[in-house]
């Protein structure tokens, strides 16, 4: 039997050691699915319930493997479905290669069916490398150039292929003329900056006196460097939410997340420094950074696409994170660790001691911020974390320690609601010997993780670990969007967006074959996060949370504070008597240290 286009993609892909594609059926890929029997299911197809949970679970495996994620969806609206993960992907520079299918050659430019100008669709998400394949020669040139621009720009690219072009008989390229010849592989490499631009770094970061230090995911292999670096400068470091597990939470200098969702001493950390270093971040907030003028900067990124952005730097340094700090560290002189490490390492011992009352506060039924803080004591050594995008991440940034080998993640640039469960879930793919959490709002697990529950009770007795938790903060309300509307705006709550249903997700879970339990009093929740550890098989908590339990940014003034207040009194009559009682004074008691909880 002769082999076919669609066999030589799938040996391809077993060549660059792929062994899951996260994928959806249809008929604009009948060719690979018949050769996906041919080839005993191996890469394995990975069935989620939607494309687009196909391209989160490829993300989140890559996020959590540091190996290409691989998708694939039929043409039409299959191509179309997986774009948002895909878009997820690229803006949080993750290696994602999309495998789409397209109506045969024969049919384009006839306005048939499911036909999509998918070339033009995929432009931008795909800007580094989208190609349609139309002949067999094309291949294996076409595969080894989208995986190669993948690892090597951290980016997504995509392979289009045609029904027909599937089935035909596959001949590889000849030594001729207008044959591409292909090979596979890539070395590692691992660039580095010019030694006089090193010195120069050292000598601005040896002249500061005050140093804050912005980690992101880019600097998660330079572990060591980084906290050698923080010892000889003295200085503070914070962490962008993409880089939370670079560095661990417990760290006395280790101000936590910057940002919206960040820590009061992250933000007074850049308030008040003098000399700033970003390793590995594209953080986006500048007014979460230094004042223009106020430090001299540094930055050292990989991407030379991602230096200069977000601070007029004085120097910016392109090299991998952990090379280049290993040989900028000879050239630093240590500091004494006097007034500025003292003061940053005593707002820091605050900030956990504000998070331990603001867990405390009572709220109606639970407060939301005390189940994620009595996860943190609980949590494995080995733990893999996803939060999904609302006020569950601003708990996942602020009362999460991450620390040892955990690893964490969530939807950092594009913020899309809906990636928490499928990134779990290509977590667990990825490694099926680790626990996974992940910490929902109601509004996603709407959206996205009920369904996404099925691809779990499916394939959950494949991996070696069965723990895989999801906690749903069930406040029946898009809170992130409530909170916002009322602090930014001084506008009630607006019911016909905001409201939803109440749902049994625990029930549900348990249904298909999963476990849950719903909790409904403080009391319960510590000991719903142990049974959810202990079971034999995926588990579901849906804790009852109060939405009135703030998401306050670390700058939020009293007179935003105020504006909400007064937005929930002007629209929001079941809440009046949150207010009567004090909401004003219940809110000073929890904003993160400053001023404002004297």
């Amino acid at each position: 039997m002769s082999k076919k286009v669609s066999d030589h993609i799938l040996e391809r892909l077993r060549d660059w050691e792929v062994e899951h594609v996260f994928a959806y059926a249809g008929d604009g890929i009948n060719g690979l699915l018949a050769a996906w029997g041919r080839a005993d299911n191996k890469p394995e197809f990975v069935q989620a319930r939607h494309e687009e949970m196909a391209a989160f679970e490829a993300v989140g495996y890559a996020k959590f493997s540091g190996k290409v994620g691989v998708c694939a969806a039929t043409s039409g609206p299959g191509a179309i479905h997986l774009l948002n993960g895909l878009y997820d992907a690229k803006l949080d520079h993750v290696p994602v290669v999309a495998i789409v299918g397209q109506t045969n050659r024969s049919a384009m430019g006839g306005s048939y069916q499911q036909e999509v100008d998918l070339v033009s669709l995929y432009k931008d998400v795909a800007s580094d490398f989208c190609e349609m394949v139309t002949v067999p020669e094309q291949l294996p040139g076409v595969i080894d150039r989208a995986f190669r621009t993948a690892y090597a720009r951290r980016t997504v690219t995509a392979i289009i292929v045609p029904g027909d072009v599937q089935e035909l008989d596959y001949s590889p390229p000849t030594h001729a003329f207008k044959m591409v010849p292909s090979s596979l592989g890539m070395s590692s490499y691992a660039p580095v900056p010019a030694d006089e631009d090193l010195l120069k770094a050292a000598e601005i970061l040896n002249a500061g006196e005050k140093v804050a230090i912005l980690v992101g995911q880019g600097a998660r292999g330079a572990r060591a460097e980084v906290e050698q670096v923080a010892d000889l400068l003295g200085a503070g470091v914070a962490k962008a939410l993409l880089g939370k597990d670079a560095l661990p939470d417990t760290l006395p200098y280790v101000t936590g997340s910057i940002g919206l969702l960040g820590t009061r001493p992250s933000y007074e950390l850049m308030q008040e420094c003098d000399t700033f270093l970003v390793i590995g971040s594209s953080f986006p907030y500048t007014q979460f950074l230094p004042e223009f003028g106020q430090a001299r900067a540094v930055q050292i990124d990989i991407d030379p696409h991602m230096i200069g952005l977000r601070y007029p730097f004085e120097l910016n340094l392109v090299g991998d994170a952990q090379k280049t700090l290993s040989r900028l560290l000879p050239h630093l002189r240590k500091k004494s660790h006097g007034k500025w490490r003292k003061k940053i390492e005593k707002d820091v011992a605050r900030w956990w001691e504000v998070m331990e009352r603001r867990a405390a506060v009572e709220a109606d039924p639970i407060n939301p911020e005390y189940v994620v803080h009595a996860l943190d004591d609980l949590l494995p050594d080995d733990v893999i974390l996803a939060a999904d995008s609302g006020s569950a991440a601003n708990w996942y940034a602020r009362h999460l320690r991450l620390r040892g080998s955990m690893r964490g993640s969530l939807s950092g640039t594009l913020a899309t609601m809906g990636p928490g469960v499928p990134y779990v879930i290509g977590a667990k793919f990825a490694h099926p010997g680790r626990p996974a959490i992940a910490i929902v709002g109601d509004g996603a697990m709407q959206m996205n993780g009920m369904a996404e529950l099925i691809t779990a009770a499916k394939y959950w007795k494949e991996w070696s670990n069965p723990q895989l938790i999801v906690a749903v903060l069930n406040n029946q309300d898009l809170n992130q969007v409530t909170w916002e509307m009322r602090a930014m705006s001084g506008a009630p709550q607006f019911l016909p967006s905001q409201a939803l249903p109440d749902v049994a997700y625990a029930d549900f879970a348990r249904s298909i074959g999963l476990d849950g339990v719903r909790v409904e009093k403080p009391g319960e929740v510590e000991g719903a996060w142990r049974q959810a550890l202990a079971s034999d098989r995926p588990f579901v908590l849906d804790f009852r949370t109060d939405p009135a339990v703030p998401p306050i940014p670390p700058h939020a003034s009293l007179d935003q504070i105020e504006a909400a207040a007064t937005a929930i009194l002007k629209g929001d009559p079941d809440t009046v008597d949150v207010v009567k009682q004090g909401f004003k004074a219940k809110v000073q008691e929890m904003l993160p240290g400053g001023k404002h909880d004297k």
